[in-house]
């Protein structure tokens, strides 16, 4: 049984949402992902670092993305295995006012300490 204080058709439409958004970043962002090339002799060695840099934390962000992302899937599956707002630790029900702020949420407070 899902947590029976929370809105589950909402959480859904809200995981679904931040799901698309988080894919539609990914898209928008890949090409700040891409090896940077740039011409020695016309840029000079700062402004390659800072090309560098920006692709680097450009990757770490996509990273941040696809995580996200696994959570959100996971989520959802315990949505559909009616398990949504179990804790893993403890087996507890999560807060509904934690799973409504933040629907990722795998421990209670208590086990999250």
């Amino acid at each position: 049984m899902n947590h029976p204080e929370v809105d589950i058709v909402a959480i859904r439409q809200k995981l679904l949402a931040l799901e698309v958004s988080l894919r539609e970043e990914s898209i928008e962002s890949a090409a700040s992902r891409e090896t940077v090339v740039l011409d020695q002799t016309s840029v000079g060695r700062l402004s390659r670092m800072d090309a560098l840099q920006g692709q680097a934390m450009a990757k770490a962000e996509e990273q941040r993305r696809q995580m996200t992302i696994k959570r959100i899937s996971g989520a959802l599956q315990r949505i559909e295995q009616e398990n949504f707002g179990e804790c893993i630790e403890c087996g507890e029900w999560i807060g509904a006012k934690r799973l409504t702020w933040d629907p990722l949420a795998l421990k209670c407070i208590e086990c999250a300490e």
